[in-house]
């Protein structure tokens, strides 16, 4: 297998390699989105052990968490490993129109999807206006 030298990519390489801190979490690309009477959160986590995947609520912060172990083969010769492993997390403060206790997720296909329920109290609600007509008299 031939593989072509790029100088550029290899500094890129090289450089992210000395600023990467593989003790720190590392930030997973997520998309948050309202439908109607709910929050959709989806989280890009592929290759991660679902065991691995922790969410959690403390009081109005949400936690996400999740860990891709390094795969380690003995006796190869790694000619590119550009796939992160270790910790990923991400933190959310949360509205306090939530509904905390109803919070569900799920995990499929690398992609853990969350569902945060808005508060009865909270969602839009149609108000009926009244006429002239309907309007009730008050006497001093």
């Amino acid at each position: 297998m031939s593989m072509i030298f790029d100088p550029f990519r290899e500094l890129d390489r090289v450089a992210a390699n000395l600023l990467d801190r593989r003790e720190s979490p590392r930030v997973m690309p997520m998309d948050l989105y309202r439908d109607a009477d709910h929050y959709v959160l989806t989280a890009d986590l592929p290759g991660i052990d679902p065991g691995s995947v922790d969410v959690d609520v403390d009081g109005q912060l949400l936690t996400i968490r999740a860990e891709r172990t390094p795969r380690s083969l003995d006796g190869v010769q790694w000619l590119a490993r550009e796939r992160a492993a270790g910790t990923f997390l991400r933190q959310l403060t949360l509205g306090k129109d939530i509904d905390t206790e109803q919070i569900s997720a799920h995990y499929e296909n690398g992609v853990l999807s969350v569902m945060i329920p808005v508060l009865e109290k909270a969602k839009p609600r149609k108000i009926e206006v009244a006429t002239s007509n309907e309007r009730q008299e008050v006497s001093a």
